[in-house]
């Protein structure tokens, strides 16, 4: 009976115990415990940057169908997947399927390929402030800048805007432009003429706060500016909280990280495209880790509907670019001096009564492929819309100009020596007619508005004699133009 008694007050201590101790673990673990990763999201960002209108694919690389064709296959990439699509800037002056069109049928393109928002550019403004309006209204994401300022008011102006917040993924992204504070010098200066180009931390003091307050978690820059310029940047990018930036403008493929931030940029000509993988924890605003590539252009299968788009356009242009005026049996590369020389040499075709020529070698935009040349190839070579001007300078205040300029190219003499085409030497007080473009007149980098302040515009478009000199050669297969080209240094 004692046996009896002892095991069933055993066993009910035992009861008791299980119930008192299964009591006490639950009021020290919750029912239902959050799990960290429902804070996790991910976001892939897909960067471009210098795409300068090259939307057609070439004998290397995809283009823009080939791309968004690459995004798919290689990305896993979907509308309304966790992806951002940025432009670093300078979107449309190139080929002439988006020059002669002043840079519609790129953005069009890039409306398909679902951008959300592109720096601007320094080339944005070729075609003056009105061409980015018209743009801007047949775009379907923003333009944006923090550091452009109107003179007059000191507010950034209607077409920029300093950052946009955009939601992926649960993310809210604040995405923020730059542009590079050399526009001045590398657009027509007069199309920006009402506009100061601040310092880019001064901008991003003043607008990361802002983006912040509009509720801002993760920060990320597509900036129009240089590899340099952004490193010199990680400091302060450090302390306001930034965790990508990407650039444009010097063309360069950069894929760094640097203090955790992330840097990129993709080259140009939409030959690639820079990505960075994030995981973000919305709970505690910060990056839980990071991937970051550079992919190049190459293997992707193209996309139907930008397919579609870029032959359009490129019936439109046919339509009027399309008429041979030549034939090169091997390519004429842009940086060749066989390029520079038929250049400035045809302005003085052009304009015999000058006796020198002289322009930027950053004025010829791309080379000449062999084969047929049409009057689009010469467009998509010299897409600007800059005008030929003369000008008279002194010997010596062409020797100034020339030693201040390190990419001048000239015709009618040479800079070895400072010598006539004819040998005969520069006289430092005789005075030469000399043949220019008016952006460079423009420039306040040189002297040319110093030295000539009554220019005369001779209102001859800079690419015009290249296509009436390539024109009056008669070139063929069996005449080509190789054989007329100089091919030596001046």
């Amino acid at each position: 009976m004692k046996s009896k008694t002892i095991k069933r007050v055993t066993k009910l201590n035992f009861l008791f115990f299980l119930i008192f101790f299964t009591i006490s673990c639950k009021k020290n673990i919750p029912l239902n415990p959050p799990d960290p990763s429902k804070n996790f999201r991910n976001l892939t960002i897909l960067y471009t940057n210098d795409e300068h209108g090259w939307m057609e694919a070439t004998t290397t690389h995809g283009g823009a169908a080939g791309m968004v064709g690459l995004w798919k296959e290689k990305e896993g990439y979907t509308e309304s997947g966790p992806y951002l699509i940025l432009s670093g800037g300078d979107m449309w002056t190139g080929p002439a399927i988006s020059t002669w069109t002043h840079g519609e049928a790129m953005a069009q393109v890039m409306n398909a390929m679902d951008y959300s928002a592109a720096a601007i550019g320094n080339h944005e403004f070729d075609f003056k402030v009105e061409g980015l309006m018209e743009r801007l209204e047949q775009s379907e994401f923003p333009f944006l800048s923090a550091n452009i300022k109107s003179k007059t008011t000191g507010e950034i102006p209607d077409f920029a805007m300093p950052y946009l917040i955009k939601e992926v993924n649960d993310i809210k992204i604040g995405i923020i432009g730059l542009t590079t504070t050399t526009t001045p010098l590398s657009t027509f200066p007069d199309h920006v003429k009402d506009f100061d180009f601040i310092n880019y931390a001064d901008a991003l003091q003043e607008v990361v706060p802002k983006a912040k307050q509009d509720g801002a978690e993760l920060l990320v820059i597509t900036g129009h500016i240089c590899a340099g310029e952004i490193r010199a940047l990680i400091p302060i990018a450090k302390e306001l909280g930034i965790s990508v930036i990407g650039g444009g403008h010097c063309h360069r493929v950069v894929n760094d990280s640097l203090n955790g931030i992330a840097i990129i940029e993709s080259g140009s000509y939409m030959q690639g495209y820079a990505k960075v993988e994030l995981v973000f924890d919305t709970a505690g605003d910060t990056v839980v880790s990071k991937k970051q590539d550079v992919v190049e252009n190459i293997g992707g299968s193209p996309d139907p509907e930008i397919s579609t788009i870029v032959t359009y356009w490129q019936g439109q242009t046919n339509a009027t670019l399309s008429e041979v005026i030549g034939y090169a049996k091997a390519e004429i590369n842009r940086h060749s001096n066989g390029m520079h020389n038929m250049v400035t040499d045809s302005w003085l075709f052009a304009y015999p009564a000058a006796d020198i020529s002289c322009t930027n070698a950053g004025g010829i935009r791309q080379s000449i492929p062999a084969g047929d040349i049409t009057l689009g190839t010469i467009v998509g070579v010299l897409p600007f819309e800059n005008n030929i001007i003369e000008l008279e300078l002194t010997g010596t205040e062409i020797k100034d100009v020339t030693d201040d300029m390190h990419d001048l190219i000239v015709g009618g003499m040479t800079k070895n020596g400072f010598k006539l085409d004819d040998g005969t030497p520069l006289e430092d007080n005789k005075t030469y007619r000399v043949l220019t473009t008016d952006y460079l007149y423009a420039r306040s980098d040189n002297n040319f508005s110093l030295y000539d302040t009554d220019p005369y515009y001779t209102s001859i478009l800079y690419r015009q004699p290249t296509i009436d000199w390539i024109k009056s050669l008669n070139t063929s297969a069996a005449n080509p133009l190789d054989q007329y080209l100089d091919h030596t240094p001046r």
